[in-house]
């Protein structure tokens, strides 16, 4: 019998592409934490109506007389109001998380039917190439020559208030930053072997645009629609704030800034505050987890 030793690697020990990416991940202790701030936030606005002590937006549950009150003070209704009140005696507590919950969902709302039409029209655009590639392109030029902003007021300014309004115009203020990184990938991964002998078997274009070339996309487009969640959220409380955004029965975090605004010359300074720091925290701990993934996914990118 042979003395030769056969070593394997314990099964325990396999280094899986999830598990390195996970590795990858957690090498930036600060993007590991500003994924663990957005979960917290994120579960937060999910669990609002059974973790906060007030439904702002029940005006049964409103008292007029608790308006404006200082952080800390109990209110009349025998609760400690922790970060004060506003002008209609909403607990600010409460109106910050539940306006977490309008600013996320409007935010990757937007970002994903963003994403699934112009990830779409990326392939496509690569993928036929000729006059369907120049028609596609001159339209995404044509888009990302507006500013933003401005291109989102004149389309609300349109439609009107309310959340599904917000949502279009999100949509079709993003959808260019979609398609050109999408086509821009595409267009490198057409010309490998895997794509031509689809081709070859004559699958139909449907399978080899979503079925073998969007996979390979993936990466960058993970990254993109990461940091075009924070760009939503900051477009809608930008927005809100102007006054064109959500209708001020669900107020988002920019509507709830833009609402204390008026009483920060008289020292009431905690009603646009706050939540002006949930945004800001939210943003950055999102941009944070982008630009991680982003050094993840492309390795080229790592310092």
């Amino acid at each position: 019998m042979s003395d030769a030793v056969i070593s394997a690697k314990p099964a325990d020990k396999v280094e899986t592409p999830f598990r390195r990416f996970v590795s990858e991940f957690a090498e930036s202790k600060v993007a590991l934490g500003a994924l663990v701030v957005f979960i917290i936030i994120a579960l937060l606005a999910i669990f609002a109506p059974w973790i906060t002590p007030q439904n702002p937006y029940d005006l049964a549950e409103l008292d007029i007389m608790d308006g404006r009150r200082e952080p800390g003070t109990v209110g009349g209704a025998g609760f400690t109001y922790w970060l004060g009140t506003d002008d209609q005696g909403r607990d600010m507590l409460s109106g910050i998380i539940y306006g977490l919950r309008i600013s996320l969902t409007v935010g990757a709302g937007s970002a994903l039917i963003a994403c699934l039409i112009g990830a779409s029209l990326g392939l496509l655009a690569a993928y036929a190439g000729g006059r369907t590639d120049s028609v596609i392109m001159r339209l995404v030029d044509l888009q990302l020559s507006f500013p933003t902003i401005l291109a989102a007021l004149m389309i609300l300014a349109f439609l009107g208030k309310g959340i599904m309004n917000v949502v279009i115009a999100l949509v079709l203020v993003e959808w260019a930053y979609y398609a050109r990184t999408v086509r821009g990938t595409a267009l490198v991964e057409r010309r490998r072997e895997y794509i031509e002998a689809a081709q070859c078997l004559a699958l139909p274009t449907h399978r080899v645009l979503f079925g073998h070339l969007l996979p390979n996309c993936l990466p960058p487009l993970i990254v993109v629609g990461t940091m075009q969640v924070a760009r939503a959220i900051a477009l809608e409380a930008t927005l809100s704030f102007l006054g064109l955004g959500v209708p001020i029965t669900e107020p988002s975090l920019g509507l709830l800034i833009a609402n204390g605004y008026e009483y920060m010359l008289s020292g009431k300074y905690w009603i646009s505050f706050y939540p002006g720091i949930a945004l800001l925290i939210t943003i950055v701990a999102i941009n944070l987890v982008g630009d991680q993934l982003r050094d993840v996914l492309n390795p080229r990118l790592k310092k």
